[in-house]
């Protein structure tokens, strides 16, 4: 077994109206296999508030940049549902470091792409394809937006028991869209070299299956992993991630 230092850091990137508690079933299993982990939260959310310019892909950025400062070694980056945009950019940022990209049904895009670009051209096939958006109370400014907590039971945790969807649900808070609304710009010559991870999740009512076949078919060439579960594949299925993400770490 490789010694811990050269093993990769998997830094897990959470997606809207979440944070880094997302991460905390599945963290320990990751460190006991004697990886560091390092699960942050983004600019804007509670656990880290930002001046109003932070809160953007150059915010997630800095942050990203000066949290892997302290770190040696090489990196695995992991992101959950929209953290894919996150770590596509932060892959490109330190492709130099970067062992691996792993998204667990998380927006892995062509360069320049949106989610909501690809999402509008797939609900006129799969009206499903909404996903949370229609669920979403938006703030007077538009500039931010909550999920009621029976959303998120309906359309993220639906493969929870209701007591427990419902105590995670009080943890999700407001989403600043300065880092929803996000779109990566890479390239072949850095993040478009690394190897990747895909971890789907069949039975997601979010980002939905037909939204996570079309980003493995427009940015080809991950190994894919099928799980059976909802949006929060680490959350449901925590043992069968860390199987997947520590097999591709090595």
């Amino acid at each position: 077994m490789p010694e811990p230092e050269n093993k990769p850091t998997l830094v897990l990137i959470h997606g809207a109206w979440a944070g880094s508690w997302v991460w905390d079933a599945l963290k320990p299993e990751l460190e006991a296999a004697g990886h560091r982990v390092l699960a942050l939260d983004m600019p804007g959310n509670p656990q880290h508030p930002a001046a109003a310019e932070d809160i953007s892909m150059a915010g997630c950025m800095a942050h990203i940049a000066a949290a892997c400062a302290e770190i040696e070694g090489p990196l695995l980056l992991v992101g959950h549902s929209g953290g894919g945009v996150i770590a596509t950019q932060a892959a490109e940022m330190l492709a130099e470091r970067v062992a691996g990209v792993a998204y667990l049904a998380g927006m892995m895009l062509p360069s320049g792409l949106g989610f909501a670009e690809l999402t509008t051209e797939l609900m006129q096939r799969h009206p499903e394809a909404a996903g949370i958006w229609p669920h979403l109370h938006w703030a007077e400014d538009r500039q931010s937006s909550t999920v009621p907590p029976e959303a998120v039971c309906e359309i993220f945790l639906q493969d929870l028991p209701h007591e427990q969807a419902m105590a995670a649900a009080q943890r999700f808070c407001s989403q600043p869209e300065g880092t929803r609304a996000l779109v990566a710009e890479w390239t072949e010559e850095r993040f478009g070299r690394l190897p990747r991870l895909y971890v789907e999740a069949t039975e997601d009512r979010s980002v939905v299956l037909a939204a996570q076949r079309k980003m493995q078919a427009l940015v080809p060439g991950a190994q894919v992993v099928s799980l059976a579960c909802g949006h929060v594949p680490q959350v449901v299925q925590t043992a069968a991630v860390a199987a997947a993400l520590l097999a591709f770490a090595n």
